[in-house]
């Protein structure tokens, strides 16, 4: 009967197959949530200072979102479908491909930072005159994305770094390479922006130079981290080449995720263009919402990214006891953080559009908004989670019609229908039904993996012939 290969020798077994289970999830995901939440700090900090700015310089920051949205959705979807195939290699002691695997995942996002570079050289000046004909906003969108385009390769290097040691179960370097280039982020965003310490105020500019510097540091640290405490990897480009079906393995994974991180840009547009026709504060509402959602969900994101390589890394091994229980702790951690957030958002919403100084007719909008919307929050700590168990079990595509389902097909439709009532407040309920359709999918995905991947690993393997 065939059997998983022998560890390399020497070679201590993997935190990953081992360690108990709500143990190595929380290990693994606590410094995740933290650097993710602090990551989420740095881009409400940001827009608040760039309002100080002009609103012209908030409104470039806006439109430049949609690039930045892709640049990350390049990195992060690369960075899935590297980690589940790095993972679940570890997983079967198969260290050589573990390796190009991790090779293949970076010589790609260079391709890819690549175009970046060539768009903010070219391209950003059409980008924003296509969107806008106010000079203002493009002269500030310019400055801010041409340089942020110009500096791809380190937020893409970032990511990797990032996922090659989350990836072994590191954790904790992960954190500190990301908080290392986000701390300095926001210091230097008020110093560049305003002009402090005797420098020059650069407004915009300013603002890109701290991004670009931060994720410069947070390359740097990741590099140095895998290169001296990742001894589960080694990075070398010697004998190395890029393969054809290990592109199209990675990118089984990482495609959707990086469609679906898309997708998110198209219901921005599509739900702005629909609040629109009721008043632009509406469109701020939905803005403010939008921000406080990204923060409250960072710490379940956290929970997926340390659970996508336990999950990849035990499939690899067939341990079906030890995919269930972390499975099982990641929902039941996921719905009742989500459930616990819902009810501070009924309980305190005036408060939490204090914080964006909201004016009367935004307290008005926003708090029926918040406390309509945040009702699906505790289906959406299911969702989320399902999503990357879908990723981590090779079924990448499931997470994509999962999110397309959530966010495309049933949210903007019955967000235009509902708008057609005239009442705003019955368009916030299209977040609530969104979530339900997209539940009701995921529940019925999972009935059938268990069946047909995660239930046959109780069998023994054919023997060879």
């Amino acid at each position: 009967m065939a059997q998983a290969a022998p560890a390399r020798q020497g070679q201590p077994e993997n935190k990953m197959g081992v360690m108990p289970v709500p143990k190595l999830l929380f290990t693994m995901a606590l410094p995740m949530m933290i650097s993710m939440l602090v990551q989420a700090l740095y881009n409400i900090v940001d827009s608040i200072f760039l309002s100080r700015v002009s609103e012209e310089a908030l409104t470039a920051l806006s439109l430049a979102f949609p690039v930045q949205n892709l640049m990350i959705a390049v990195g992060s979807g690369t960075g899935v479908g590297m980690n589940a195939l790095l993972s679940r290699s570890l997983g079967e002691k198969n260290y050589s491909r573990a390796n190009r695997a991790a090779m293949t995942g970076l010589t790609l996002v260079f391709l890819c930072a690549s175009v970046f570079f060539l768009f903010g050289l070219f391209g950003t000046g059409l980008f924003f005159r296509l969107q806008t004909e106010d000079a203002a906003i493009i002269g500030y969108g310019v400055d801010y994305l041409s340089i942020i385009s110009m500096g791809a390769f380190f937020l893409l290097g970032q990511i990797m770094f990032e996922r090659l040691l989350q990836s072994t179960g590191k954790t904790v370097y992960s954190m500190i390479a990301q908080a290392t280039g986000t701390v300095t982020n926001i210091i230097l965003d008020p110093i560049l922006i305003f002009g402090w310490l005797g420098l020059p105020a650069m407004g915009a500019t300013g603002a890109a130079v701290a991004t670009v510097i931060g994720q410069f540091l947070s390359c740097l640290v990741g590099l140095y981290l895998n290169l001296t405490r990742n001894k589960e990897l080694t990075l070398k480009l010697k004998g190395f080449r890029l393969e054809g079906r290990m592109v199209g393995r990675i990118y089984k994974v990482g495609l959707p995720s990086i469609v679906m991180m898309s997708i998110g840009s198209v219901m921005t547009l599509g739900m702005n263009n629909i609040l629109m026709g009721f008043a632009s504060t509406a469109t701020a509402v939905f803005g403010v919402y939008f921000k406080l959602q990204s923060f409250a969900i960072m710490p379940v994101v956290g929970m997926n990214n340390a659970m996508v390589p336990i999950i990849a890394y035990n499939l690899g091994a067939r341990s079906k006891k030890r995919i269930m229980d972390t499975i099982k702790v990641a929902l039941l951690t996921s719905t009742s953080f989500l459930t616990f957030v819902m009810i501070l958002f009924q309980i305190f919403p005036e408060q939490v559009f204090s914080l964006f100084e909201a004016s009367e007719d935004m307290l008005a909008m926003g708090i029926p908004a918040l406390r309509i919307i945040t009702l699906h929050f505790t289906m959406a700590g299911f969702g989320v989670i399902a999503g990357s168990i879908f990723q981590a079990l090779g079924n990448g595509m499931l997470s994509l019609f999962a999110s397309a389902i959530r966010q495309l097909a049933v949210l903007l439709p019955s967000a235009y229908l509902l708008s057609l009532t005239g009442n705003v407040n019955n368009v916030w309920w299209s977040f609530v039904i969104a979530e339900f359709a997209c539940v009701t999918f995921c529940a019925w995905c999972m009935k059938k993996l268990y069946k047909t991947v995660i239930k046959p690993l109780d069998e023994p393997l054919p023997e060879k012939e």
